[in-house]
């Protein structure tokens, strides 16, 4: 098990967290082929999250959702080239994201939540259009929306998608759900994972491995990823210790954009050069796209 002890080594993660947390969005660039269904480009940049239906990787950018052809070209799916800042695929496989429309689309700045009920091709707007821009989303078993609300520092939580609680303000860059219990929320911070027992109404203080971005695909499959790309697999305590993280490996590609977890073999990391898969729990990874080098993730 790796230990936390502070150093030069976790001054750095600090560092690098922290400027991370102070970035609100990405700037917009010119995409590269206006031509839904078509190779958009040899690479992508700025991936905001990563989802999988089946064996179809889903990359969310600030310039729409993509996924890789066969040849591993990312192609648009759909037409819509929103900036997905927040973005995750449900249990029964509906697209929910937020973040900013594509610049001449009009609209709001903010897209509130949005989902996708056909893998990205279509969306509609579901709640808070022109209100909130969510930098990270996540689901409980029962189906209940957990986001974090950038501009406020604040989580809130609907049962329903529509209806929305504000809970906990805490300044942090990813969280995740439990699948196991529905109540128990992860947040990364400036000082470690920090944790919740209610919901996310209150948080114990980070703690322990200072981590990116986190995400929890199954009860057995919880991992991590720090600033520098090493992979970490977390066992929660169930009490306010927190959870104990074991070093895993170190992703490629350098410094992560995004973490999504599919079960305990299957794990998606974007970073700097790519999008890996690993089908090992993160032992040995592959590179499923290629990334051209983004300034930041979330």
């Amino acid at each position: 098990m790796t230990k936390y002890s502070p150093g030069p080594s976790a001054t750095a993660a600090v560092t690098a967290l922290t400027l991370a947390l102070t970035l609100t969005a990405c700037s917009q660039e010119p995409p590269a082929d206006d031509s839904p269904g078509s190779p958009t480009g040899t690479t992508l940049s700025h991936i905001h999250g990563l989802g999988a239906r089946g064996d179809t990787l889903y990359v969310a950018t600030h310039d729409g959702i993509h996924t890789p052809d066969a040849a591993g070209r990312p192609t648009l799916v759909g037409d819509r080239r929103d900036d997905f800042m927040g973005f995750t695929v449900t249990a029964n496989g509906t697209f929910l994201a937020s973040g900013h429309p594509a610049p001449g689309s009009g609209g709001p700045a903010d897209l509130g939540l949005v989902e996708s009920t056909d893998s990205g091709r279509t969306w509609r707007e579901r709640s808070l259009g022109g209100e909130v821009d969510f930098h990270s989303l996540d689901t409980a078993s029962d189906a209940t929306v957990y986001g974090y609300d950038s501009a406020d520092a604040r989580l809130r939580v609907s049962p329903d998608g529509v209806t929305w609680e504000e809970r906990a303000t805490l300044r942090a860059l990813d969280i995740a759900v439990s699948p196991a219990a529905k109540d128990t929320v992860l947040a990364t911070t400036e000082t470690g994972v920090a944790r919740s027992a209610d919901g996310g109404r209150t948080f114990a203080p980070g703690k322990g491995e200072v981590l990116s971005y986190v995400s929890w695909g199954a009860p057995d499959a919880l991992f991590g990823v720090d600033p520098s790309g090493v992979l970490f697999r977390g066992t929660d305590t169930g009490t306010a210790s927190g959870v104990r993280w074991a070093r895993v490996s170190t992703v490629p590609g350098g410094a992560p954009q995004a973490l999504t977890v599919v079960d305990a073999r299957r794990v998606l990391v974007a970073t700097q050069d790519g999008v890996y898969e690993s089908r090992d729990g993160g032992r040995t990874f592959e590179r499923r796209v290629a990334v051209a080098s983004g300034k930041e993730g979330h």
